[in-house]
């Protein structure tokens, strides 16, 4: 994978404030803990700054200009009773203050997640330069372990994958019957019909998808999709093969290739796909950048972050290549079928 520039980009950093697994052997790798402080440790603002060699002004003028980014993920101020309750803290672990004296009023602190922020957006400073390149090689190295090597099928690590995988199959032979029986057209059709059902939902035909995701020529690119994705195509599959029987039904023939894009048209236009092509738009160009390093130019300005939930759902204990999953099921089946 190519390195990104986590200073300049907000999903980027984002992204990886979200990796769970990535964090904890990020933060094994620094070794910075500072206190355990209402069941987080926090970190306090001259610490940071010692940390990355920089003046705390340094780090006042970063946490202002990046507050709203930085408040949401741990960056905190004490004052009056958690202040006290954060010295006492320091007393019972460390048997003294750590850099502030009984003076002070408020204190800035900072969880480890709001810390990485700081790496990731600290431009002038050689350590936060190095902690950056530290984020990126553990992000892709536990992205790698936990895949198995390989990011190309981490979609079918979900457990609805399978599901919507075998659904799927069903669907696409009701929309293959329609497109022979209805449309007046050569086999040319399947590929065409197909095409579209892809450049509406994700902008690309299959071509463009093989390429994006560097797919071979013995890949079924479907086999890649994620479950959402999946689910839309069988919706439309469905739905577009039961418009193509009503009309061939009201004309009492076979369509054309142009009625057959005239219907297909009115179907894709029904104001319904709107909120669900938005959101698998969006799911499918974040996960390829997150996990797959790859980018569906047509969708570009649909990137988000990737939430928590998803590096659960990819990576999390839960998740597992389909082939250990399929070995599941079986042997839960057989089990089933010994009680009988």
């Amino acid at each position: 994978m190519e390195k990104k520039d986590l200073s300049k980009s907000r999903i980027e950093r984002q992204n990886v404030l979200n990796n769970k697994y990535a964090i904890q052997e990020i933060q094994n790798a620094v070794g910075l803990r500072g206190v355990l402080f209402e069941g987080e440790y926090r970190i306090t603002r001259s610490q940071v700054a010692g940390f990355f060699g920089v003046t705390e002004r340094a780090i006042i003028s970063c946490t202002q200009k990046n507050l709203e980014e930085l408040t949401k993920i741990g960056y905190d101020v004490l004052r009056a009773n958690r202040l006290n309750l954060f010295r006492l803290e320091c007393e019972k672990q460390f048997g003294s203050e750590v850099n502030f004296t009984s003076k002070i009023t408020q204190l800035s602190v900072y969880s480890f997640r709001a810390f990485l922020d700081i790496a990731m957006l600290l431009t002038r400073s050689e350590t936060a330069r190095q902690v950056r390149s530290l984020i990126l090689d553990i992000v892709i190295d536990t992205i790698n372990k936990r895949t198995g090597g390989s990011t190309k099928y981490i979609n079918q690590r979900d457990e609805e994958f399978l599901l919507s995988l075998l659904s799927n199959s069903d669907y696409r032979k009701e929309f293959v019957d329609a497109l022979t029986q209805y449309i007046d057209l050569g086999k040319v059709k399947y590929l065409i019909y197909t095409n579209k059902i892809y450049k509406s939902i994700f902008k690309e035909d299959a071509d463009e998808y093989r390429r994006v995701l560097r797919l071979e020529a013995y890949e079924n690119e479907r086999n890649t999709m994620y479950s959402e994705v999946l689910d839309m195509i069988a919706s439309y599959e469905a739905g577009y093969a039961d418009e193509l029987k009503k009309e061939y039904e009201r004309l009492g023939r076979k369509l054309t290739s142009a009625e057959a894009d005239a219907v297909f048209a009115r179907f894709e236009s029904q104001a319904l796909w709107v909120p669900l092509r938005e959101k698998a738009r969006m799911k499918m160009a974040s996960r390829d950048l997150c996990f797959r390093d790859a980018l569906h130019a047509n969708l570009q300005h649909y990137i988000d972050s990737v939430p928590s939930e998803d590096f659960e759902r990819f990576l999390g204990e839960g998740s597992m290549p389909v082939e250990q999953r399929i070995e599941e099921y079986v042997a839960a089946l057989e089990r089933l079928k010994n009680r009988d």
